[in-house]
């Protein structure tokens, strides 16, 4: 007859004296531990190998199983990994992610508690540790072993609060404890890839209750929470794998430690949400592209003050509609082609509106050919706004602009409607003879000290992907205000972690975390970023496919001097220097 699931499983030979059964075996039915040997004999998992047992046990407790797929599907199939969870239910979870990932990874370890000896059945998913005491040093040896088998190339499994997760009574929120430190160690020690995972769920209201009383009432109730998730539905939601040279980029462990149990709450599908639906719906087909002769033979027709600047065999110019009207028609279709590679198009045969009559247009083009590469629309303040009419400025139809916000203040450039044709977008070529051309244009113009404009962040983000950015880069003002915020609500075990720390330098591995594809902080951003830029605040642009738009300023005489060089070449300290 098999051996029955009993806490005396769980006491050396020695101790079982007549007395101790006799309370092992009260307490078996106090906590209910007796039915658990009643679910192992209707189901008969006495003895079973590990994985028939773990399949069995859910089987046999009609759980029902969201998101096996998509952890699944997340797993690298080679190579060292840490995967990491939340800890919900303090044991059922467990066994659930076993099962599931030893169907990836057959060379999957648990670190896990030493309670859970009491399914012998497992025992050869498990690393056993003491998770209540960080600093015993009978964890050394389990240590050693998690981080041989990593650094072999191997999976792990790590509930990193190592407890159950219970109620906080100064954030009146139940959620996990705080995460040991050991999951960041092994993730760089191993130089392992990282996978993120949310399990959804709680216990029952009285175990909370219990563990308000005294913690370890809680662990008492540990084995009768386990029967009593029989016939629930249990959501997993794993995160994209994450490189550890992201995460190694917080260099403090504890904070490293917190960014990791930040992107498992980040996963919550509670606070998940779809982006709006598109308000572009039908897209017509792109105009005709101009004949690049007749582009060039407009350009040649521009006065010379209007050519910034040659590099190799591009050139650099600024003009108005009027004077180039099939030049600026070709921008607009080009804009159009680019936008809609990034979800942002209008959907017109070409994308043009009533201000590129009034801003002002730089663009680079080939000299040979006439084909244009990329451009900049600019609007010039102290022309746009001459009557004092702010309706003259593309982004008062997104901004409120308060009377002492730069723009009304002294004359701006602002910068909008930027675009490189695809092959140029990945090179350092493309964007850095851009800004060739606005250095150039500064310093012909030199009473432009302030460049403002948004950078939009495309929907083929993930929407928390834009909070993500919007929390790591605005600075609050009142200076200005969006007509329609973005506005999203993160998990508070997240926002406290934000909060706490900020996420400046954090949003790679946060995005790493969510984007399928790897996308990180947009190109364009990056560099403002590097050339000094505030950012104040992020509003939807309703007339462009209602895209967020993040609104900042760069106050170019105070950007680092190895970009001025750069960019406005051997007149940036006259510039710099000049007063307008």
């Amino acid at each position: 007859m098999p051996a029955a699931i009993s806490l005396l499983n769980l006491v050396p030979e020695d101790k079982k004296t007549p007395v101790n059964r006799i309370l092992l075996k009260l307490l078996d039915k106090i906590l209910a531990i007796h039915q658990l040997d009643d679910l192992y004999t209707k189901h008969n998992l006495h003895g079973l190998d590990k994985t028939t047992f773990a399949k069995s046990l859910l089987d046999g407790l009609n759980l029902q199983l969201d998101g096996i797929h998509q952890l699944q599907q997340s797993i690298p199939k080679t190579g060292p990994v840490v995967l990491a969870s939340n800890h919900p239910f303090g044991g059922i979870e467990g066994v659930i992610l076993a099962w599931a990932i030893e169907q990836v990874r057959p060379d999957i370890k648990v670190m896990a508690n030493q309670g859970l000896k009491i399914f012998p059945e497992l025992e050869d998913y498990f690393i056993f540790t003491n998770p209540l005491s960080e600093n015993d040093p009978k964890n050394a040896p389990s240590i050693r072993a998690c981080l041989g088998h990593v650094k072999k190339g191997g999976a792990l499994l790590i509930f990193p609060a190592g407890r159950v997760s219970y109620y906080h009574s100064d954030t009146q929120r139940i959620a996990d404890h705080d995460w040991n430190r050991l999951v960041a160690m092994l993730t760089n020690r191993a130089k392992a890839q990282y996978v993120p995972i949310f399990i959804g769920g709680q216990n029952s209201k009285l175990f909370y209750q219990l563990g308000r009383i005294y913690y370890r009432l809680r662990m008492l109730r540990l084995p009768r929470e386990l029967v009593n998730k029989q016939d629930q539905r249990i959501a997993l939601t794993t995160g994209v794998t994450v490189q550890a040279k992201y995460l190694s980029e917080v260099d403090d462990l504890g904070v490293q430690t917190e960014l990791m149990r930040a992107i498992t709450y980040l996963l919550d599908p509670a606070y998940s949400q779809d982006w709006p639906a598109d308000t572009v719906v039908e897209m017509q087909p792109i105009a005709e592209p101009i004949s690049e002769q007749s582009i060039l033979a407009e350009v040649a027709a521009l006065p010379v003050e209007q050519h910034l600047l040659d590099h190799k065999d591009l050139a650099v110019y600024f003009g108005f509609q009027h004077q180039m009207p099939n030049t600026v028609h070709e921008i607009a279709r080009l804009r159009e082609i680019v936008f809609r590679e990034h979800n942002e198009g209008s959907g017109e045969p070409i994308d043009t509106d009533k201000f590129d009559a009034t801003y002002t247009h730089l663009f680079v083009m080939k000299k040979e050919t006439g084909q244009i590469i990329g451009a900049y629309r600019m609007g010039q303040t102290d022309k746009l706004l001459a009557d004092g009419n702010l309706d003259n400025l593309y982004l008062n139809r997104m901004f409120n602009f308060g009377s002492d916000f730069v723009n009304r203040q002294q004359p701006c450039l602002e910068m909008g409607r930027s675009f490189l044709i695809p092959e140029y977008q990945k090179s350092f070529l493309g964007l850095f003879i851009l800004w060739r051309g606005i250095g150039a244009f500064v310093c012909k113009y030199p009473q432009y000290k302030v460049l403002y404009g948004t950078v939009s962040i495309s929907k083929l983000y993930d929407i928390r992907s834009a909070g993500i950015i919007e929390k790591a880069t605005v600075t609050p003002t009142n200076k200005v205000v969006a007509h329609k915020p973005f506005a999203y609500e993160f998990n508070p075990e997240f926002n406290d972690f934000a909060q706490h720390h900020g996420l400046k330098n954090m949003v790679t591995p946060l995005l790493k975390s969510l984007e399928p594809d790897g996308k990180d902080v947009p190109i364009l951003l990056k560099h403002y970023q590097k050339m000094g830029a505030v950012f104040h605040c992020l509003g939807i642009d309703a007339q462009f496919n209602d895209t967020p738009g993040l609104l900042l300023t760069v106050e170019l005489p105070k950007s680092p001097e190895k970009l001025l060089k750069l960019y406005l070449g051997d007149r940036w300290q006259q510039y710099k220097d000049q007063q307008i």
